[in-house]
């Protein structure tokens, strides 16, 4: 079995490299930028459609409002900052995006002026088609706050007199919202699904590079750390089971993938990434948003 997987993973890898190597020039690709609170937020509710838009030659960009140095047991914050810092660099090489960390400190995340400024400047300049970030209910504050900002940003990115120095987008992007679990005050609704099954091993394999938060820091928050292996192999076969029991289709998220893809299709999504639709940017009608995820049928 260990065989066969080292086989399939490298097959993978392969196909993927080949992929980012021979990506088509597209005259107009869509541009979607993915807001986190740290760096790893952003691969996990984004890195499957991610790959996927990056091979077909679209442009992705993922933005960490925070620089993480706070999420870890045993390494002090500025050791922390430098090590989680190039473990996003890795994994926008895996992924086949751009991967920006701001300068905030970990667990201090505010809704300030200043970050919904640069919030707004940020979407400018990607000329932003599709924004995504998390919802503002959150058992973590920086991920409710980074989904204020976010929220905040909706609509501002069109007014010249707001962040003047950065011109203004000439249309309002879709902003959508990341998948959670919070019930309260209301529970997440999947919008639009993406079948992302066949794209979990390369999600993985881009998740795989934040080895200080998937192997570490994360097992230690959730009293799991004897069970992460010690074989890089083993460790990345024991994360790819995690991602695709957190990616797998509800029966909420089944009627969203018969609307999409239809009954029959639908049927065969073991995987999805599921996105709400904010109620304060453009609100796309069933032709554009497919227009926007290329890769729905």
């Amino acid at each position: 079995m260990k065989k066969i997987f080292v086989i399939v993973i490298a097959l993978l890898a392969a196909d993927y490299a080949h992929a980012q190597t021979n990506k088509p020039q597209l005259s107009n690709p869509i541009r979607v930028i993915v807001f986190g609170a740290h760096p790893d937020d952003c691969d996990l509710g984004a890195g499957g459609i991610a790959t996927m838009y990056s091979a077909m030659g679209h442009k992705v960009k993922f933005v960490s409002l925070t620089n993480g140095d706070k999420g870890h047991q045993n390494m002090s914050e500025g050791k922390l900052y430098y090590r989680r810092l190039k473990e996003a660099q890795e994994a926008a090489k895996r992924f086949g995006v751009e991967y920006e960390v701001l300068h905030n400190n970990d667990g201090e995340l505010f809704p300030t002026l200043e970050n919904r400024l640069e919030v707004i400047r940020q979407i400018r300049k990607w000329n932003a088609d599709i924004v995504i970030g998390p919802r503002t209910n959150d058992y973590h504050p920086d991920h409710r706050n980074t989904g204020v900002i976010v929220q905040d940003a909706a609509y501002l990115v069109i007014v010249p007199n707001i962040a003047s120095n950065v011109p203004p987008l000439r249309k309002n992007p879709v902003f959508l919202y990341f998948r959670d679990r919070f019930q309260k005050p209301n529970p997440f609704r999947p919008d639009i699904a993406i079948d992302i099954t066949g794209a979990l091993p390369q999600k993985v394999n881009g998740l795989d590079a934040h080895v200080s938060q998937f192997y570490e820091w994360l097992p230690w928050t959730n009293q799991d750390l004897e069970n992460v292996p010690k074989d890089t192999l083993e460790r990345k076969k024991w994360l790819f089971a995690a991602i695709e029991k957190r990616s797998a289709v509800t029966p909420e998220i089944k009627v969203a993938l018969d609307k999409w893809y239809g009954k029959e299709k639908a049927a065969l999504v073991k995987q999805a990434e599921v996105f709400e639709i904010c109620e304060y940017g453009k609100q796309p009608t069933t032709e554009e948003i497919r227009k926007l995820f290329p890769m729905l049928p």
